[in-house]
């Protein structure tokens, strides 16, 4: 004998569910993503917090003082969260945390932030490859893209300055709300599954 648990499907495969059940479903995923997702970013923020692995401030006051500057520079709502988070993915992804940080943000930011941020690691470059007998015109690359100065402002004023421990940094908590604002945004890539579900699509 089935017993239907409250809001809680039956069956162990996708195959069998219904409208009904997805219904379900979406509304329950939209309510906790929409309920945690700030809180699980700022968790995973603080991940970075604590090593300076050589650097004057932790990867942290790093990503907060990127955002700061921004902020102050009256950059967009896009532009400063995107600043807060464009190192995000260093804990999980050192060896791709640009595109894991792009990743995240896609559904919800503009084209150039997005692009910013998928390629701010190349373009950061500029400043030490040649350090380590790289090109540091590595992203040249990209000359041709709209966004090539974008990327080339962002790394110049809100990442390769920002490791300054005497910058008057703003806190975390003044983010949340920037956050919040950006995220509550319904999502702008396509493969949306019925009652708010987001389907895993790849785009290129």
């Amino acid at each position: 004998m089935i017993v239907q648990v409250m809001n809680q499907v039956t069956w162990t495969q996708m195959a069998d569910g219904t409208r009904d059940d997805y219904a379900v479903l979406g509304g329950l995923y939209t309510e906790h993503t929409q309920g945690e997702l700030v809180d699980n970013l700022v968790s995973l923020l603080k991940v970075m917090e604590g090593p300076k692995l050589g650097y004057q401030i932790d990867r942290y006051q790093h990503s907060l003082q990127s955002a700061s500057r921004a902020l102050r520079a009256d950059e967009s709502l896009d532009l400063v969260v995107g600043a807060l988070l464009h190192d995000v993915g260093d804990p999980i992804a050192p060896a791709n945390h640009s595109a894991l940080a792009a990743a995240m943000l896609k559904p919800y930011v503009d084209d150039e932030t997005h692009w910013v941020v998928q390629h701010h690691g190349l373009f950061q470059g500029y400043y030490y490859f040649h350090h380590m007998d790289g090109d540091r015109n590595a992203r040249d690359v990209h000359k041709d893209n709209e966004h090539y100065m974008a990327c080339v402002k962002f790394c110049q004023n809100y990442d390769q300055n920002c490791f300054d421990p005497d910058y008057p940094t703003l806190p975390i908590e003044d983010f949340i709300p920037l956050m919040q604002e950006l995220f509550a945004r319904e999502s702008k890539v396509p493969g949306v599954a019925p009652a708010g579900m987001t389907a895993d699509v790849h785009i290129n």
